[in-house]
């Protein structure tokens, strides 16, 4: 039932198996960006969230989206988890789309709030809902980012329920093993952010979402 709902409500992703020619490009990228100081020079016709889940999957990583593209170290700090719970701790996830979406977000034109999350159940689909305000919208938000390859046996999810935030946590310091700069074409749900009443609940947010996205196009 939780899954049935959360497909009604949210967008549907599975991640599919990497192809052989998806397992040489992407292991050709990351072999040149460890040698090149971590950077990661893109050089594929693979849509970029398919290299973050592969290495996610095979290398271990963890991932983590920031405007700020000069990070060579992250530290804890005070944090809200997706239950409201304060946490002192670095955020990260193990999904290829959702951390694109705080990489290009620019949050100086932010205005009010946002609301989203990548949400993962026990049939290992993940769902996504993303909002603006339209304010936000209204200041073209975009911008170029980072995403940041963290090694993931520092952090642990923050739940252990079977539908959970994709949200892990660490509350030690951490190095970036490698980076990827990201862009708005990068992100697969551009066109499925929808725009919300900033005073509304979350319940409402989230049950007018692909309601609100059938109506409505941000290119």
């Amino acid at each position: 039932m939780p899954s049935l709902l959360l497909k009604i409500i949210f967008y549907q992703r599975s991640v599919l198996p990497f192809s052989t020619i998806e397992n040489e490009n992407f292991e050709t990228i990351y072999s040149k960006a460890i040698q090149n100081n971590g950077v990661v020079d893109y050089q594929s016709n693979f849509p970029k969230y398919r290299f973050i889940d592969y290495l996610i999957q095979k290398k271990n990583f963890v991932v983590h989206g920031s405007n700020n593209k000069n990070i060579n170290q992250f530290e804890t700090r005070e944090q809200t988890l997706f239950n409201g719970q304060m946490v002192n701790a670095i955020f990260a996830t193990k999904d290829g789309v959702w951390p694109i979406f705080y990489a290009i977000l620019d949050r100086s034109k932010l205005v009010r709030n946002f609301r989203n999350g990548c949400i993962k159940s026990s049939n290992s689909k993940r769902y996504y809902f993303f909002s603006l305000t339209k304010e936000t919208i209204d200041s073209d938000p975009w911008t170029t980012g980072m995403i940041y390859f963290l090694s993931s046996e520092r952090f642990e999810r923050s739940s252990q329920s079977k539908v959970y935030f994709d949200e892990w946590i660490s509350k030690e310091v951490v190095k970036p093993v490698i980076k990827l700069v990201v862009g708005k074409e990068d992100f697969e749900y551009i066109d499925k952010i929808s725009i919300h009443n900033h005073r509304e609940s979350i319940i409402t947010t989230w049950l007018l979402y692909k309601i609100r996205t059938s109506f409505l196009s941000h290119s």
